[in-house]
């Protein structure tokens, strides 16, 4: 058939980045400290992510010993009102799959 143009659909499996679910790290990223914070490398995707601060990395390091993101914001010291750019940068991780849901999901 001329003109026929056939589009086929790739199923993702996407997860969606919830702040108050269990999250932990990938077991296929590696976390090397750095002076700014962190490298995160997935084995799996060959992906490298960046963690600008310490403060970031310890939340990401802690996530799979709290029952959700918020929680392990606010064990680092993290006050509820200030959360917002952690939450995102956990969603960006998320979406980069350097993150998984945890056990609590």
């Amino acid at each position: 058939m001329r003109g026929l143009l056939i589009v086929s659909a790739q199923v993702v499996d996407a997860v969606v980045f919830n702040p108050d679910a269990g999250w932990r790290l990938h077991p296929q990223v590696a976390v090397r400290p750095e002076p700014f914070g962190a490298l995160l490398y997935h084995f799996g995707t060959r992906k490298l992510s960046f963690l600008k601060n310490r403060t970031v990395v310890e939340v990401v390091n802690s996530l799979a010993d709290h029952p959700d993101a918020r929680s392990a914001c606010r064990a680092a010291g993290i006050a509820d009102s200030d959360q917002a750019p952690y939450l995102h940068a956990l969603s960006v991780l998320v979406s980069s799959k350097m993150l998984i849901p945890g056990t609590a999901q």
